[in-house]
């Protein structure tokens, strides 16, 4: 009998929470606690895939790209060489934590971290309205200059210090390049950690040739695709709060835990999830279950060993797991 197939983006407070500076011994730890809550699953059995984000990595990479432009007349690297870099950074830091989470649990499996190009259609109406903010606050005179000699596009900073920050384009994914190397590796029992960021943006040209794509992937939509395209079983999304909820943080909030396809396409119609935040990985999940994923699971990490957590999607209810 086949093996059960897991693809497990990591988000919210897996690696770097909110009232921390970041430091690498921080990031271990939140690491280290993370992969613990997901020995429950290959110890019932799943082959994993484990996806992440990189919001706060990416960023402290742009920011060190200033500061060498700045000091040191040193290049600015473009956006699709900084996400590549964080993969490479988080996915070594997450591969040596779970070898070390799995060697005191007495398990052998290999890991492996994988840099992953996510295609991207260069005709997405998202490059001709780009939104997503990258990088640090600059001032004014700042933002001009930038754009002048480099064409970068800004948007006033309301929430932070008041500034101005870069904004860039977050078209959606429609192809995993090497697809086929993970769904190989992880089918012979290794645990691959891929699509890293949302995947490092690249398009295909006119002549077939991989180019890269000044934007950035929304991780839980190409975790969502690459769990389709290697026809996982289950997909889920590790973030900060333990379920779905409906009516979230008013007087009237109700939780959801287990939910089907039409629902939960009807709540996301009548604007029950935040756009920054719950909207795309509600979206992330449907897409995963109309392309013929059996479940989509939202919930946090240290609340995945407990079957009475988490919000469950399905295609229909299933009246039995109630």
């Amino acid at each position: 009998m086949s093996r059960k197939l897991a693809v497990v983006a990591l988000g919210g407070n897996a690696l770097l929470r909110d009232n921390q500076v970041g430091t690498i011994e921080e990031q271990e730890q939140n690491t280290t606690e993370t992969l613990e809550n997901l020995i429950f699953l290959i110890n019932e059995g799943y082959d994993l895939v484990i996806t992440h984000g990189n919001g706060p990595q990416v960023g402290n990479i742009l920011m060190r790209n200033d500061a060498g432009e700045q000091l040191y007349n040193i290049s600015h690297m473009p956006i699709d060489i900084c996400v590549a870099d964080s993969q490479g950074g988080i996915g070594y830091m997450i591969e040596r934590m779970f070898r070390n989470v799995l060697n005191k649990h007495g398990i052998d499996k290999n890991v492996i971290s994988l840099i992953t190009e996510v295609v991207v259609d260069i005709n997405d109406p998202a490059f001709r309205d780009p939104q997503k903010r990258v990088g640090r606050i600059y001032s004014r005179e700042q933002a001009d200059d930038l754009t002048a000699r480099k064409g970068w596009i800004f948007r006033e900073e309301v929430k932070e210090e008041h500034g101005y920050r870069r904004v860039v384009p977050s078209p959606k994914p429609v192809g995993i390049i090497n697809a086929p190397v993970i769904n190989d590796l992880v089918r012979k029992g290794n645990i691959v950690i891929a699509a890293g960021g949302g995947g490092v943006p690249v398009y295909i040209d006119e002549h077939k040739n991989v180019r890269p794509a000044e934007a950035v992937i929304d991780k839980d939509k190409a975790s969502s695709l690459l769990a389709t395209r290697i026809g996982a079983d289950e997909f889920y999304i590790l973030t900060d709060v333990p379920y779905i909820y409906l009516n979230y943080r008013k007087p009237d909030q109700q939780i959801r835990e287990f939910l089907d396809y039409a629902d939960t396409l009807r709540y996301l119609e009548e604007g029950q999830f935040a756009k920054g935040s719950m909207l795309p990985k509600i979206e992330a999940c449907l897409d995963f279950i109309k392309h013929g994923g059996k479940m989509s699971v939202i919930t946090e990490a240290f609340k995945l060993a407990d079957k009475k957590y988490g919000s469950k999607i399905t295609m229909e209810y299933e009246d039995d797991r109630r």
